[in-house]
C-alpha cells in the first residue's frame, strides 16, 4: 500500500554518502572548500552542514545575502546557523547592486502596467491558486497591499507578468555572482542548495540559484532533506520555519508562488508520479482527490516541458570531442 514511508531514508548511511561526494568533488575540481548562499531555510542549512562535516568547518564560508525586500529573519537564522556549525559568514547587502541595475524601478514599472496607482509604501507578490481549490492551475496572479493594509488579487498582462519576473530574477542572479566572488577568492566550490522537488520542477533562476558546482541534495526530497536536518541537529528554528521565497515585498511561501500545494503532499504526488502510482493510491495518502491527484500529476509534466530549457547549458552547433560537453545540438 502507497504511504508517507516511501519517502524514509536512513539518514546515517545518506548523510556519510553525501559527504564522500562532496569530499570527492572538491577535490576533483582541485578547490580547497565551498562557498554557499545561506537563506535561514531549510535546504541551505542542510548543505551548510553536510559541507561542514565534509571538508570541516573552516573550509566552509556561508554567505547571507540580504536586500531591501527579505526578511531580517532570514539574516538572524543565517547567522544562528554559522555560529552553530562553527563557519565562517559574511554579510553582503545586495540592495545597492539592485538598485543601480534598475531592479525595484523595474518591478514598479512592471506592476504599474496593472495597478497605475502602485506607489511608495504598497506591497506585492506572485501568487497561485491552490489546486485543493479546484482552480485552473499555472494561472498566476498578482497580489497587491497599499498602504492601509488593503489587499486585492489582480490579473496580469503577458508583457507585465513576464516584465515583473525578469526583474526580481535580478535578486537570485546578483546573489550567485556574489558567491561566485567568494568562491574565486577562496579557492573554494559553490555548493548549491535545491532539493529534489524544486530541481526536478524548475523552481530556480537560470544563471542564478541555478548556477552551482555540485547540489548536493538534489536527489532528495523535501521530506526527507526535513529527515537529515533532523539527523544532522539542524537548529530546530530553522526546521520549524516555512519555507519562503523571500524574494517579493510582501512576506510569500514557495507553496502559493510556485507548486500549489504543502511539500509533503507535493513530495509524495512527484514521488507517485515518478513511480507510476495511480492517483487514486496516492489520493489516499495525501488526503486529496484522485482528480486532484490527477491534476498535480498534469502540472508536474506541464512544469518539465516548461522548464528543461532551465536545464539546459548553452547549445553547440557541433561538438568538440576534445572537451567533453554534454549540451551539443541533437543529443
Amino acid at each position: 500500500m502507497f504511504s508517507r514511508d516511501v519517502l524514509s531514508i536512513d539518514p546515517a548511511a545518506v548523510s556519510a554518502a553525501i559527504e564522500e561526494a562532496i569530499r570527492t568533488e572538491v577535490r576533483g575540481f582541485r578547490r580547497r572548500g565551498a562557498v554557499l548562499g545561506v537563506s535561514g531555510g531549510v535546504d541551505s542549512a542542510v548543505v551548510a552542514t553536510l559541507c561542514a562535516r565534509a571538508l570541516g568547518p573552516s573550509r566552509v564560508v556561508a554567505l547571507l545575502l540580504p536586500e531591501r525586500d527579505s526578511s531580517p529573519e532570514s539574516t538572524t537564522l543565517g547567522q544562528q546557523l554559522a555560529s552553530h556549525l562553527g563557519v565562517a559568514h559574511l554579510v553582503e547587502d545586495i540592495t545597492p547592486v539592485l538598485a543601480a541595475a534598475g531592479c525595484y524601478e523595474r518591478q514598479v514599472e512592471a506592476i504599474r502596467l496593472t495597478c497605475p496607482e502602485y506607489a511608495e509604501g504598497w506591497r506585492s507578490k506572485i501568487t497561485l491558486p491552490s489546486v485543493a481549490a479546484g482552480e485552473r492551475f499555472n494561472v498566476s496572479q498578482l497580489t497587491i497591499e497599499d498602504p492601509a493594509g488593503k489587499r486585492m488579487d489582480v490579473r496580469m498582462s503577458a508583457a507585465g507578468y513576464l516584465q515583473l519576473v525578469a526583474a526580481t530574477n535580478f535578486k537570485q542572479r546578483v546573489r550567485k555572482m556574489m558567491e561566485y566572488y567568494h568562491a574565486d577568492r577562496l579557492n573554494a566550490v559553490v555548493a548549491g542548495t535545491p532539493n529534489r522537488l524544486e530541481y526536478d520542477q524548475g523552481f530556480f533562476v537560470k544563471q542564478g540559484d541555478a548556477a552551482a558546482d555540485l547540489k548536493p541534495i538534489a536527489h532528495l526530497y523535501k521530506t526527507q532533506v526535513y529527515a537529515l536536518a533532523e539527523y544532522l541537529g539542524v537548529p530546530e528554528t530553522i526546521r520549524v520555519r516555512t519555507p519562503t521565497t523571500d524574494t517579493f515585498s510582501l512576506p510569500q511561501t514557495q507553496e502559493e508562488f510556485y507548486f500549489a500545494l504543502p511539500y509533503a503532499e507535493m513530495d509524495l504526488c512527484l514521488y507517485g508520479h515518478n513511480h507510476g502510482v495511480a492517483a487514486e493510491d496516492v489520493a489516499e495518502a495525501t488526503g486529496l482527490t484522485a482528480e486532484q491527484v490527477a491534476r498535480v500529476y498534469r502540472d508536474i509534466e506541464h512544469k518539465r516541458r516548461a522548464t528543461r530549457y532551465l536545464h539546459a547549458g548553452p547549445r553547440l552547433v557541433e561538438a568538440i570531442p576534445e572537451i567533453d560537453v554534454e549540451n551539443h545540438v541533437g543529443k
